[in-house]
């Protein structure tokens, strides 16, 4: 029996770990599929105040400094949750393991939403991708389209610029309002980078004779590529809850609704930015809520 499970082991859930384990209560994250969550692929991390490198290397100095407070970490997900007649909760996960707690926080973040085209399932893995980081290098010389206009998108283009040929943006609206202006100025300033505006994708084809992509738009235009990144938003990762947690259409989860000894925190917390340091500061306020609950039972 653990006094603290955390789900999830992005910065949200991490702070957790390291604000729980610190106050000497025995700790265990669930660190999912993707250790680190979408931090982890971040190339180059400008935002976070102290901090200078990569997502990857973030997310690593983390997991030791929560490791140094004697948390425990098992790499498998969360497939339901039960919350049993004295008040614990049973974690059931997706390596047959069910581990118990007396509090549970929700970290499981958010994942990229899907493009919803004719030729989007089709050409996943074979020309398009969900992540500018992970799949870029595979582009190097060649020519791609990056979908979306907030500052994930434009943060793509950007990586993208430096490796592949030409970027082009598609984007529905007339300018980046959704983005940073700093970003936006980046992406200006790229001479291999052309957006296309008040556009979206309809369908996705191979192209004739080639390996290439045929890209149509709702213009009618028919862009030929190598390859399409996609950064149109995400949703919470939070299919694995039961219908009782009530959830917002983004898939997030309001913080005031609760059973006790269950807390929330990072992306898949409801009316958030969606942002390194904003999922700190919740996962802090999680984790000490978490010790004032266990507290209170002593």
């Amino acid at each position: 029996m653990y006094d603290v499970i955390i789900l999830g082991s992005g910065p949200a859930g991490l702070t957790s770990a390291i604000y729980c384990g610190r106050a000497k209560k025995t700790v265990l994250v669930l660190a999912g599929e993707t250790f680190g969550g979408q931090t982890s692929e971040i190339a180059q991390i400008e935002n976070y105040p102290g901090w200078n490198g990569s997502g990857m290397e973030l997310i690593q100095f983390m997991k030791k400094q929560a490791e140094s407070f004697n948390a425990k970490f098992e790499f498998t997900s969360a497939t339901n949750i039960k919350f049993n007649d004295d008040g614990t909760y049973s974690v059931i996960c997706d390596n047959k393991k069910t581990f118990d707690s007396k509090t549970v926080i929700l970290a499981t973040g958010a994942r990229a939403r899907r493009l919803d085209i004719d030729g989007a399932s089709e050409f996943f893995g074979h020309g398009v991708s969900y992540c500018a980081t992970c799949d870029g290098f595979f582009y190097s010389g060649r020519d791609v389209l990056v979908i979306g206009g907030g500052n994930a998108a434009l943060n793509d283009a950007l990586y993208l610029s430096d490796v592949a040929r030409s970027v082009k943006i598609i984007y529905r609206k007339p300018s980046f309002t959704r983005a940073e202006a700093i970003i936006r100025d980046r992406v200006l300033e790229k001479p291999n980078i052309e957006c296309v505006y008040n556009t979206e994708l309809k369908s996705i084809a191979k192209a004739a004779d080639s390996d290439r992509l045929i890209a149509t738009t709702t213009t009618g235009d028919k862009i030929e590529c190598d390859g399409i990144f996609v950064a149109i938003g995400h949703e919470a990762n939070t299919d694995y809850l039961t219908e009782t947690i009530k959830r917002d259409d983004m898939g997030r989860i309001d913080s005031n609704d609760l059973p006790n000894g269950m807390f929330v925190a990072g992306d898949v917390k409801s009316n958030i930015q969606m942002q390194i340091a904003t999922a700190v500061g919740t996962g802090c306020s999680a984790g000490m809520l978490a010790i004032k609950y266990l507290n209170s039972m002593e």
